[in-house]
């Protein structure tokens, strides 16, 4: 799409690293791609990561994002499964960056506001809203929905983020 922005939107775990990919031209949102990368849990961390790093690398690869946005850790009561997310979290921000994207960072109650207009939306709003917004988008799971509403959030929001007073029509 010419004059299109192309963003990456990830939705960080170490199991499953849910993507999502979108051209925007002004409010028009458009479906690329989007999809779940995984590790082998058989594997040592160092490994599992290192999977994550080479899948990430070769979306950004294949699908050419202008951008990305990622969903920030969610902290549960689990202190090992929490530094292992952030471990992820961490391989989802750095392998942009090295491609150099800017790479912005959305909460995941912000994600829910933008996207359902309700920041404690269940993963079901969540899905029912992607497929009005991207209704050629036909989704396989809920880990990529969530990228795919990260991307959306970032195109919403990165016009006022990066051009403070303009107006998203």
């Amino acid at each position: 799409m010419i004059g299109a922005v192309r963003i990456l939107g990830l939705d960080p775990g170490l199991q499953r690293t849910g993507y999502g990919v979108i051209d925007v031209k002004g409010s028009h949102l458009v479906h690329v791609a989007h999809g779940v990368v995984t590790s082998d849990r058989a594997l040592p961390l160092a490994q599992r990561l290192l999977q994550l790093h080479v899948a990430i690398t070769q979306i950004i690869l294949d699908l050419r994002p202008e951008e990305a946005a990622v969903e920030q850790t969610f902290v549960s009561k689990d202190a090992v499964a929490t530094l292992k997310l952030g471990q992820a979290r961490a391989i989802a921000l750095l392998v942009p960056a090295q491609h150099g994207l800017a790479v912005a960072e959305y909460a995941p109650n912000m994600v829910k506001k933008s996207v359902v207009g309700v920041g404690h939306a269940e993963k079901e709003q969540v899905q029912a809203m992607i497929r009005i917004l991207l209704p050629k988008c036909v989704l396989k799971s809920a880990d990529a929905a969530d990228a795919l509403a990260v991307a959306i959030t970032h195109a919403h929001h990165a016009p006022q983020r990066l051009h403070p007073g303009m107006s998203v029509s």
